[in-house]
């Protein structure tokens, strides 16, 4: 059974910091890029972070650069969203996404992300 588990979500105040974590199953993990996306209240879903299979990198969006890290473990099937200073602004539920080509595009959950004073 594919399973994408999202956990790590939370409450914190602007300057915070959360680690978000993915655990996949059912997958070939280290196959999939595995990436991350939110959605704010009224507000489209957006791409945060990727990582890609093989070479492991990395893209951002400008609005998380240098705040934002994303990782992956493939030997634990896990990926991960380390998020420092983190703002209002980045409110939102977290999805965790695999892709991999000619595959079906897999979604988790998500987790509740909540940045308040």
């Amino acid at each position: 059974q594919v399973q994408l588990v999202e956990s790590g979500g939370g409450s914190v105040q602007p300057g915070g910091s959360l680690r978000l974590s993915c655990a996949c199953s059912g997958i070939s993990f280290s196959m999939y890029t595995m990436s991350w996306y939110r959605q704010a209240p009224g507000k489209e879903r957006e791409l945060v972070a990727k990582i890609y299979s093989g070479d492991g990198i990395t893209d951002y969006a400008d609005s998380v650069k240098g705040r934002f890290a994303i990782s992956r473990d493939d030997d634990k099937r896990t990926v991960y969203l380390q998020m420092n200073n983190l703002k209002p602004g980045d409110t939102a539920v977290y999805y965790c996404n695999a892709q991999r080509s000619y595959q079906a595009v897999l979604w988790g959950q998500g987790t509740q992300v909540t940045v308040s004073s």
